[in-house]
C-alpha cells in the first residue's frame, strides 16, 4: 500500500513508518520536525525508496493538497499531534491548533482527495490515532472500553478529544471511512526524554534526582511502542471504518512502581556495563542503587489518578494482543538508551535539559 504517515518523525510514528517500511510498504512521511520530530530516529531508512520524508505543517491546507495529489495514497495513518500534557498547561494554544486544526484539515483533505481523483472509497482508510486521556480519570476498578464517556481534564486530553469527535463525524457526515485508536501510555524506543520513563533512565544514570509527581500513586497501563506499532497496522489493514479500537499494554502500574522496576532494571544492566558507571555523572559519587535518587515533588495540576484499557476488542475482533509483558518491554527500553547514546545526548545538548515544565 501507499501509506500517508504524519508525525512519522515522532517517537510512535517513527517507530510505525519502520515498522511499515519493513512489510514492504510505500510511506509518505510527513512532519513538521518541532522539538519531538527528530530525523535521527529514521537514521536507518535514509536510502529506502519506500521511505520520502515531507517537513510540512499539517496546518497548511495547501501544502497538505499537494501532498495528497503528489504521492496518491491508499491510506492515511494520522499520528501527527503535540501530545505532553505538561507542555500543554504551559502552552495550551500550539495544541488546539495542531491537534484540533491540524486534523480538521486532514479531514477536509482527504474528502477533496477522494473526490478529485475518484478514489474508490472501499479501500480508502483515514485511521485517527489517539489517547486513552481523552476518557478522564477511572477510579479503583473498571476499564476503559469504546463506549466509556469523555472526560478530559488537561488542554491536551481536551484537543484529542475534539479531535475524536471531528474524525467521528466526518465518518457519519461525510461516509469518510475513518477509524479511531485510543491507546495507552507508550514506551520504547525513541521516546522523546521529557517523557516519564526516558527522564527516569537518564536522570539515574547521571546520578541525578529522579523525580516523581506527588507519591507516585497515579496508576497507568504501558504499551511497548513496537506493540502500538502493530496494532495499528492491524486496525487499518482489518479494522472497520466507523469502529473504535482501544490499543492497551495489559499493564497496569503504579508510577512509583514504575519508577523502582526501571532504577533496578539499570543497575542490573549498569552491572554488565561498568564503562558505562561512571561516565555520566553529574556528581562525583553513583549512589549503590538508583531508587535512592528517587524524589517527591508536587503534582501536576489536573493530574488524572488512575489510567486503564480493555483492550479485548481489538484481540477478539483483529486478532491483535501485545507481546511485551510486566518486565520485558522495560529491559529493552533500558537497553535502548544505554546502547543509543548518540542519540538522546544530541537533545540533551540542545534546548531541553531534562527540566520539568508544566508547573503552572
Amino acid at each position: 500500500m501507499k501509506i500517508l504517515v504524519t508525525g512519522g518523525a515522532g517517537f510512535i510514528g517513527s517507530n510505525l513508518v519502520r515498522l511499515l517500511v519493513s512489510r514492504g510498504h510505500q510511506v509518505l512521511n510527513i512532519d513538521k520536525l518541532t522539538y519531538a520530530g527528530n530525523p535521527r530516529s529514521l537514521l536507518d531508512l535514509q536510502g529506502n525508496p519506500n521511505h520520502q520524508l515531507l517537513q510540512a505543517d499539517i496546518c497548511d491546507a495547501e501544502a497538505m493538497r499537494k501532498a495528497f495529489a503528489d504521492f496518491r495514497p491508499d491510506w492515511i495513518m494520522h499520528l501527527a499531534a503535540e501530545s505532553h500534557v505538561d507542555r500543554s498547561i504551559d502552552g495550551p494554544s500550539e495544541f488546539i491548533q495542531t491537534n484540533i486544526v491540524g486534523t480538521y484539515v486532514l479531514l477536509q483533505t482527504a474528502r477533496e482527495y477522494i473526490s478529485t481523483f475518484n478514489f474508490p472509497l472501499s479501500t480508502f482508510r483515514f485511521l485517527h490515532v489517539s489517547t486513552d486521556e481523552v476518557y478522564g480519570s477511572l477510579g479503583e476498578q473498571g476499564l476503559f472500553t469504546e463506549t466509556t464517556s469523555y472526560d478530559p481534564h488537561s488542554p491536551y486530553s481536551a484537543s484529542k478529544a475534539a479531535s475524536d469527535h471531528l474524525a467521528r463525524a466526518w465518518r457519519d457526515t461525510y461516509g469518510l471511512p475513518v477509524i479511531v485508536t485510543n491507546c495507552s501510555n507508550n514506551y520504547g524506543p525513541f521516546q522523546f526524554p521529557e517523557k516519564l520513563i526516558p527522564v527516569v533512565i537518564l536522570k539515574a544514570l547521571r546520578g541525578e534526582p529522579i523525580p516523581v509527581y506527588g507519591k507516585g500513586e497515579n496508576i497507568r497501563d504501558w504499551l511497548y511502542v513496537e506493540d502500538h506499532a502493530e496494532a495499528l497496522l492491524t486496525a487499518i489493514s482489518t479494522g472497520k471504518p466507523g469502529e473504535t479500537y482501544n490499543i492497551g499494554g495489559n499493564n497496569e502500574m503504579r508510577n512509583i512502581d514504575l519508577v523502582r522496576l526501571l532504577c533496578g532494571l539499570l543497575d542490573e544492566a549498569l552491572e554488565k556495563h561498568p564503562e558505562l558507571r561512571m561516565k555520566h555523572l553529574t556528581s562525583d559519587l553513583r549512589p549503590p542503587t538508583s531508587d535512592s535518587l528517587i524524589t517527591f515533588v508536587t503534582d501536576r495540576p489536573g493530574h488524572d489518578m488512575r489510567y486503564a484499557i480493555d483492550a479485548s476488542k481489538i484481540k477478539n475482533e483483529l486478532g491483535w494482543e501485545p507481546k511485551q509483558d510486566h518486565k520485558s518491554g522495560f529491559r529493552k527500553t533500558v537497553e535502548w538508551y544505554l546502547e543509543n547514546e548518540t542519540w538522546w545526548q544530541n537533545i540533551l545538548d540542545g534546548s531541553y535539559q531534562l527540566e520539568r515544565l508544566g508547573k503552572a
